[in-house]
């Protein structure tokens, strides 16, 4: 396996745990993936799960010998900085495939970041078994960022854009 695949399959891994899944099947071509997880009932965490979490938690002392620093000087704490993209509607991949940007090798992109778009308009295709798959907005607004690259496999519900709503 290459070192990207085996990323992958962490990811993979890891959103599978996230939504408590407990069984995924994987059959392309000579790629078979089974996993399987067993789901314990879930104990109250003890001594071991805490001296664990300490040792693998990252230094605050910095942060907290700042902020007390800052609060002897008189000075309010800065208050945290507010994300970007809070707010943005995300347009996700309704089916698994690859993603292209442009009709065809070449030729421009359906849309680029800072485009104004309207709700229909073609945003990209998804080629999934030799068809492809026009995937168009679903709402009205500017395309702020492609979150994909051309030529990628996508997955399905996978975050494509991010837009903000007129």
């Amino acid at each position: 396996m290459k070192p990207q695949d085996i990323a992958d399959l962490k990811q993979l891994i890891e959103f599978l745990k996230e939504h408590q899944i407990a069984e995924f099947d994987l059959d392309r071509g000579d790629l078979k993936i089974r996993l399987k997880f067993n789901q314990q009932a879930a104990s109250p965490p003890g001594l071991g799960d805490l001296a664990r979490l300490i040792a693998f938690a990252p230094p605050a002392v910095p942060q907290v010998a700042a902020a007390a620093q800052t609060a002897a000087q008189g000075v309010p704490p800065a208050a945290p900085a507010e994300d970007p993209d809070a707010g943005l509607h995300i347009v996700k991949s309704p089916i698994v495939g690859t993603f292209y940007g442009s009709p065809s090798p070449g030729a421009s992109a359906f849309v680029s970041p800072g485009d104004r778009v309207e709700k229909g308009q073609v945003l990209c295709i998804i080629e999934a078994m030799k068809l492809m798959n026009e995937i168009e907005a679903d709402a009205s607004g500017e395309v702020i960022k492609c979150l994909v690259s051309n030529g990628q496999p996508i997955e399905f519900g996978q975050p494509l854009f991010s837009m903000r709503l007129a």
